[in-house]
């Protein structure tokens, strides 16, 4: 007989899904798996990610390190929980007079906006799929929004994750270039001008012809406004998908 139990999740998993506690041992009052998430998330907020420790939080709650135990077994479980608060819930399905491009690019917006309030998500390593309750209600509203588009499901999934992997890829392109113009002391609004002075020095012309048709474009000559970069590069993904989703329209209209 098949068991359809799956296999056993993690402490944490469960947690989340209030599938079941975990067993106090002579607890310090007050003290909860929320409270350690909530203290662990604002020592993210206010410090990075590498200022996460057990004994960090601990310190936040005033209590001893060891009493964090007895409610999250290791650093991993912590992490795994704060990556759900962090996101916090999904902005919900879409507006019903909304198209499916307009759903999921509000609904691609609103991850882009948590990683830029919270980039120390970014420096959590994904080690699978979305299993915890706010990331698979942000990957359901994603999937919501594209009901009306006629495409495969598997189709849908593959949009999602082209999507998220784009807010993803630019939040971390994003964050890496702020923290790298901090550490060069790089004033805010002149790090392009300033890549445009050293290109200018050390490209030669020859070499590098198209280079410096942009140089001469203007193109370099003041920074680019971040949102601006996003949303050319999300069009130009939903650009793609509405080709996909008329190519499938007009498949079964031909049959």
């Amino acid at each position: 007989m098949q068991d359809d139990s799956g296999p056993a999740l993690p402490p944490a998993i469960e947690h989340v899904w209030g599938l079941r506690g975990r067993p106090p041992r002579g607890p310090r009052p007050g003290l909860s798996v929320d409270a350690i998430v909530d203290a662990a998330v604002r020592v993210a907020d206010a410090d990075g990610l590498a200022a996460v420790s057990m004994s960090r939080v601990a310190k936040e709650l005033g209590a001893a390190t060891m009493a964090l135990y007895r409610h999250v077994g290791s650093k991993d479980e912590l992490l795994t929980l704060m990556v759900d608060a962090g996101y916090g819930p999904s902005p919900g399905p879409s507006a019903s007079d909304q198209d499916w491009r307009a759903g999921l690019t509000r609904w691609a917006w609103a991850e882009h906006d948590v990683l830029r309030q919270r980039p120390w998500l970014l420096h959590i390593p994904i080690t699978g799929p979305p299993i915890t309750p706010q990331q698979l209600g942000w990957l359901e509203d994603g999937l919501r929004c594209l009901e009306s588009t006629g495409l495969a499901e598997n189709e849908k999934m593959s949009v999602i994750l082209l999507v998220t992997g784009y807010v993803r890829n630019e939040a971390t392109l994003t964050a890496q270039v702020a923290e790298g113009s901090r550490a060069a002391g790089v004033e805010p609004g002149e790090l392009m001008p300033a890549y445009r002075r050293t290109l200018s020095r050390l490209a030669d012309p020859a070499r590098f012809p198209a280079l410096h048709r942009v140089l001469a474009a203007g193109v370099l000559d003041q920074d680019d406004d971040p949102d601006d970069e996003f949303t050319f590069g999300l069009d130009r993904i939903l650009d793609g998908v509405e080709t996909l989703v008329r190519a499938r329209a007009s498949a079964g209209a031909g049959r």
